[in-house]
C-alpha cells in the first residue's frame, strides 16, 4: 500500500462508524453504516460517488476527475500523483461521508 493509501486509510477508520472491506473491484471499500463512502483501489486511485451537485462542483474546480470509466456518472475519480490529491480525495471522502450522515 502507497503511503497516501495508508494515510487515507487511518483517517478514515478514525471517522465514527466507518468501517473497510475488500471492494469487488480490488482495492479498499470505505462504509459508513453498511454504505459505501468510495473505495481505494491499489494503483492510487480513489472512486466516489457523490450528489451531483457535490460531484459537479468537486470536477469544476478541479479537485477531482469524471469517473475513469463511467464519466456521465455521479461518480468521481481522483488520482493520488500528490498530497494535493490525497487532500482533495479525503475532502470528498468526507463530503460523502456528511452526508450519509445527514450532517451536509
Amino acid at each position: 500500500m502507497t503511503a497516501m493509501n495508508q494515510i487515507i486509510t487511518e483517517q478514515l477508520l478514525k471517522w465514527p462508524h466507518v468501517t473497510q472491506q475488500p471492494h469487488r473491484f480490488g482495492g479498499i471499500e470505505f462504509l459508513y453504516k453498511g454504505k459505501e463512502i468510495g473505495h481505494l483501489h491499489g494503483n492510487g486511485l480513489v472512486d466516489i460517488l457523490l450528489p451531483r451537485s457535490l460531484r459537479d462542483q468537486f470536477i469544476a474546480s478541479g479537485r477531482a476527475q469524471p469517473h475513469h470509466i463511467y464519466p456521465s456518472s455521479s461518480w468521481v475519480s481522483i488520482y493520488l500523483k500528490s498530497d494535493e490529491d490525497a487532500a482533495n480525495a479525503l475532502d470528498a471522502f468526507r463530503a460523502k461521508y456528511e452526508y450519509l450522515t445527514g450532517n451536509s
